[in-house]
This record gives C-alpha cells, structure tokens and sequence, in this order.
C-alpha cells in the first residue's frame, strides 16, 4: 500500500475511534512511525487530509452501495444488504466525528451533507420505485415523503442522545430499517422481509 494511503487508512481509524478534533498530526505520525514532514509531504495541513480522508471512505460507501444494488434479486435485498455493509463500515464509529467536521471541517462535513442530500437520497428514491414496480412495496406510497424519512433516520446512528441508554447504535439502525420495510410492503412484501431476516440472523 503506498504511504499516501496508509496515512489515509491510519488516520481515518484514529478519527472514528476518537473524533477528528481529539486527533493531532503529531498522533497520526507517531501511530505510523513516520516523521510529519512526510506527513505534510502529502497532505497541505490537517484539514486536507480529514476532507480527503472522509472523500474516500464515503466514496467507497457509495461504490458498495451500488454494488449491492446491482447484485440485490429484489428492492428489500438491496436494503438488507445495504445494511449490512453500513453495520461493517461504521461499527465503533465515534458519532462526535460528525460534531466536529461540522464545527472544524467545513469542507469536509460539505462531503457530508452532499452525499446525504444528493446520493443516498438518489438511493432511497430508486429503491422505493423499484420495490412498487416489483408489487413488494404498496402502491400508495408517497415516495418522495418517504425517502425524506428513511434518509434522515439513516442519520440517527449519529445521534445517540435521540435513543437514552442505547450504546448500540448499528442495532437501532436494523430496527429502525426493519420497521420502515414493514410500513412500506405489500403482503408479498412482507414474506420477502421475513425470509431476508432470517438469512441475516443466521450470517
């Protein structure tokens, strides 16, 4: 793996663990054993390398999510599996990071919101027009309502203090996924949902 990468990979795990703020260069240098002038080598400042550091991991969140829409049989697979790579991609992630990209990253937290605002509402739309094309979804769902709701409920593992005395945030996004999928199915729907539940207990 190329330094330039591995400052990304180090950094990144330093920041999910303890929010960016919390973070130093010098800390990411001594985690690597590698001087900070390699460090600025790379990157211009510590903003840099946090905007291009969350750039690529969301980047990757989109690249897998689209992957998994492509080899999903059907709308609710897509959502199970979108989940389940979600569970991977951000279990033991420090929800302060997004407190401070918000409060010292501008650019970065921009990233953010525009793959919140653009992507993965472009996502949640699609998949709920499939699912009412494939007779998985009800027919009279309004869909540009709902994917204002399921879009910022995909926000709330980011907001532990919405959910007293939940530490598991990954298990609040499967119920809160689930519960959706149960208002938005069909009958024949709902069959599929049973069925994709078993199959994610058992992996």
């Amino acid at each position: 793996m190329e330094v330039h990468e591995r400052i990304m990979e180090t950094a990144f795990n330093l920041f999910r663990q303890f929010g960016t703020r919390s973070i130093t260069m010098d800390d990411i240098a001594e985690k690597m054993g590698i001087s900070k002038k390699t460090l600025y080598a790379h990157f211009t400042d510590k903003d840099d390398l946090v905007f291009q550091t969350i750039s690529g991991f969301i980047m990757q969140i989109h690249k897998e999510c689209h992957a998994d829409k492509q080899r999903s049989a059907d709308a609710i697979e897509e959502m199970f599996l979108v989940m389940e790579m979600i569970d991977n991609r951000l279990r033991n992630i420090n929800p302060v990071i997004i407190h401070d990209l918000q409060k010292f990253h501008a650019k970065a937290y921009q990233v953010f919101l525009d793959y919140q605002q653009n992507d993965l509402v472009a996502m949640v739309r699609q998949n709920l027009e499939r699912g009412r094309e494939d007779g998985l979804y009800r027919p009279d769902i309004d869909i540009r309502i709902l994917t204002n709701y399921r879009v910022n409920s995909c926000m709330l593992c980011f907001q532990p203090a919405a959910f007293p005395g939940e530490h598991d945030m990954n298990k609040v996004q499967r119920v809160l996924l689930e519960n959706f999928l149960y208002g938005v199915a069909s009958l024949k729907g709902y069959k599929l949902i049973e069925k994709y539940k078993l199959v994610s207990q058992n992996i």
